[in-house]
């Protein structure tokens, strides 16, 4: 939040016209986190705004949150289940190729949408101030609001097949707190650079899709040949998934080193996305 205050010239003399200054508050020296808590209410509202237009007109509404996955992993069994003949770790491929696809929907959904954010609102950006980095920010609510439904039908199917349930599951949502911070880091460093560079929303949905069959989504992490399988761990997004696989259906957890690396990968990236994000911050309004 800004604020202004009336500058004279000081001495005798004619007064100089008064000198409209405007500086920020301390709220914006402590950088983006503190722009998000100080502007909640906006983020909230926007996130609503987004949810209200997404399913506005549809048929089937918010129902196509939980038809998206389910339909994915409906493919994925026919086609690694059925054809391929890939292991599922003894639990239904059904079950555990949707868990993934939910853990994927929320963290490519958060990406996606993020980048596409501020190019999306350039008429807002254009005529209001406000910290930018809660229009990326508030992305995330809706994306965790579809993660849950998702998860609730996961459960659902679980119970229909005789998945046991256990005191695991407390840990996933740890697991997709991780992906969704994960997310909104790379979600920020795209916002900011689809600003200036629009090839970003051409080159996105390229790396996404290459990035979910390099992931653990459709398949085991363990059918990567052991020799790769070092390279294959240090996609970050692959521990993670397994890691909420694993809290979910009580398959093998990733290895510990992985796990590691990948939050370790989850800090630097939503670091970097914020200092992107604030060194380009300025210029939005100028070239959106």
């Amino acid at each position: 939040m800004a604020y202004f205050s009336l500058m004279n010239a000081p001495g005798p003399g004619p007064v100089a016209p008064p000198t409209l200054v405007i500086r920020p508050d301390s709220a914006r020296s402590l950088g983006l986190v503190a722009d998000l808590w100080e502007f909640r209410d906006l983020l909230w509202t926007l996130a609503g705004r987004d949810l209200t237009l997404r399913y506005r007109q549809t048929i089937l509404g918010v129902a196509w949150v939980a038809l998206q996955p389910l339909l994915g992993a409906l493919i994925f069994t026919f086609v690694f289940g059925t054809i391929a003949g890939l292991p599922s770790d003894g639990v239904p491929y059904l079950i555990y190729a949707f868990t993934a696809l939910a853990g994927w929907g929320l963290f490519s959904g958060i990406v996606t949408r993020a980048s596409g954010s501020l190019v999306q609102n350039s008429g807002l950006i254009a005529k209001v101030w406000f910290p930018r980095a809660v229009i990326p920010g508030s992305v995330v609510p809706a994306a965790a609001l579809d993660f849950a439904v998702a998860l609730a039908l996961l459960l659902s199917l679980m119970a229909w097949h005789g998945v046991g349930f256990s005191a695991a599951m407390l840990l996933a949502p740890l697991w997709a707190a991780a992906l969704a911070a994960l997310a909104l880091g790379l979600g920020l460093i795209g916002a900011a650079l689809m600003v200036r560079f629009r090839d970003v929303q051409h080159i996105l949905p390229v790396a996404m899709q290459l990035l979910l069959y390099a992931s653990p989504v459709a398949y085991a992490a363990a059918v990567v040949p052991a020799r790769h399988r070092d390279l294959y761990w240090m996609n970050p997004v692959a521990p993670l998934l397994e890691g909420l696989r694993a809290s979910l259906l009580g398959t093998a957890m990733p290895p510990a080193w992985s796990v590691w690396a990948a939050l370790t990968t989850t800090l630097l990236a939503l670091a970097l996305g914020a200092w992107v994000f604030r060194r380009l911050e300025r210029r939005f309004a100028d070239v959106i």
